[in-house]
């Protein structure tokens, strides 16, 4: 076989595996990168873009895991939690079921705020909640696994397209600091706060790493492939490290267009959406209203579909593990976890917060406080006996992990002795 043939029988592969490291990218890309990255640049400038580039390298190894694993087993990551002992998928369930209520409302809240926004929606919060995710359970039940798959590549294209023209155009114009503007503290108890809210959801939860191992086990079904290690590495790499550069565009987009104009974000979701659109066009140019407003809305529409499919298909996974049995009901606890979910995320938006800042704060800093477990969980995992030992993680890899969790340790006693 020739080189070429070779290569032409790489990219076929890495074409056929393509998918879920999108999907994940769609997870990540949106309020960790719209609303926190772009918030750390609007309050502190380029000053906590160390945080940014530090949490994804720590992050790194933990999702890698879940592709490895997978790509070793041809499992998903949930067996294997299941095989290291019940403690550890007991563990992954209740956790992630606590996580997976606070995020739903959280994404469901952002979203909805922002499309009330820009299509100058005049309903209740219920309505607005109600409709959004009503919208996002049609294409999900019609369209399932398939639909999800072809959307988000389209919709990660135009995001990606989109938002660094933004940051270039608002490059090209530089810094818009109003004179005698005074920095905030780097280092008092809101700034604290908010770094632990930006790591939290950066580059997405730590326990949204199962995520993928199951999308991949349904693109393998998709597509009737299995592929190799090095394609499903490909596939998590061009999602990863993608989120992670767009991480950097929206801090730069918020530190060159908002940081230094005295202007304050409101807590109130659909007066925020309307400062950020705002801000942007202030300073790029009447012209991108629309533009920034199709980033904003493809951004949060984005992370909200990929999570209202994401929590219900790892929890049912989870059930499975703990209970084999209950694989007798097919697909239905899937729609179970997804309807229960979305009653949840609805009556906690409606009775419970009126403040977008406060939700986002709390879901934040909740997956932070809990990312250390999943790390030790999925580190014990891809160091186990039941992974080929030359499937397992390069040394180099376990010391990143060590390191990983010793970091997200080390900030978690700093919140909570701050």
């Amino acid at each position: 076989m020739s080189l070429q043939e070779r290569q032409k029988l790489i990219l076929r592969g890495v074409f056929k595996a393509l998918g879920p490291g999108i999907l994940y990218a769609g997870a990540a890309i949106g309020a960790s990168h719209l609303v926190l990255s772009t918030q750390a640049g609007a309050n502190y400038s380029y000053h906590f873009i160390w945080a940014v580039i530090l949490i994804n390298i720590f992050k790194y190894p933990f999702f890698e895991f879940s592709y490895r694993y997978t790509a070793a087993t041809g499992k998903s990551m949930l067996e294997g939690y299941r095989k290291l002992g019940r403690w550890a998928i007991i563990t992954y369930f209740l956790l992630s079921l606590v996580t997976a209520i606070v995020n739903f409302a959280a994404v469901t809240k952002v979203t909805a705020d922002l499309a009330t926004y820009l299509f100058q929606i005049h309903l209740s919060p219920f309505a607005t909640s109600a409709g959004l995710l009503s919208l996002i359970l049609v294409m999900l039940f019609v369209g399932k696994y398939a639909f999800l798959d072809r959307f988000m590549k389209v919709m990660i294209g135009i995001l990606a397209l989109f938002t660094i023209t933004a940051f270039f155009f608002a490059l090209s114009r530089g810094a818009q600091v109003e004179p005698g503007f005074v920095p905030p503290p780097l280092w008092d108890t809101a700034a604290i706060t908010f770094l632990i809210a930006l790591m939290g959801w950066m580059p997405t939860p730590i326990d949204c790493s199962v995520w993928p191992s199951l999308w991949a086990l349904e693109r393998n079904k998709q597509m009737r492939y299995s592929p190799s290690f090095r394609e499903y590495h490909i596939d998590f790499h061009i999602g990863y490290i993608g989120s992670a550069v767009m991480a950097l565009f929206f801090l730069g987009l918020g530190a060159l267009v908002m940081y230094g104009t005295g202007e304050t974000f409101s807590a109130n979701g659909v007066v925020f959406s309307q400062q950020l659109v705002s801000l942007y066009t202030g300073s790029i140019g009447s012209w991108s209203h629309s533009v920034i407003a199709v980033i904003v809305l493809i951004t949060m529409f984005s992370t909200a579909i990929t999570v209202i499919d994401g929590y219900p298909r790892s929890l049912e996974g989870s059930l499975h593990q703990m209970f084999p049995s209950l694989k007798m009901f097919g697909s239905g606890l899937y729609f179970f976890w997804i309807l229960l979910l979305s009653v949840a995320a609805i009556l906690i938006i409606v009775f419970f917060t009126r403040n977008m800042r406060s939700l986002l704060e709390f879901a934040t800093i909740l997956s932070f406080l809990t990312a250390p477990v999943f790390a030790i969980i999925n580190y014990k995992v891809v160091t186990s006996k039941f992974i080929p030992s030359g499937s397992q993680p390069k040394r180099w890899l376990k010391l990143l992990s060590w390191a990983g969790i010793g970091f997200l340790i080390a900030f978690s006693l700093i919140f909570l002795i701050s």
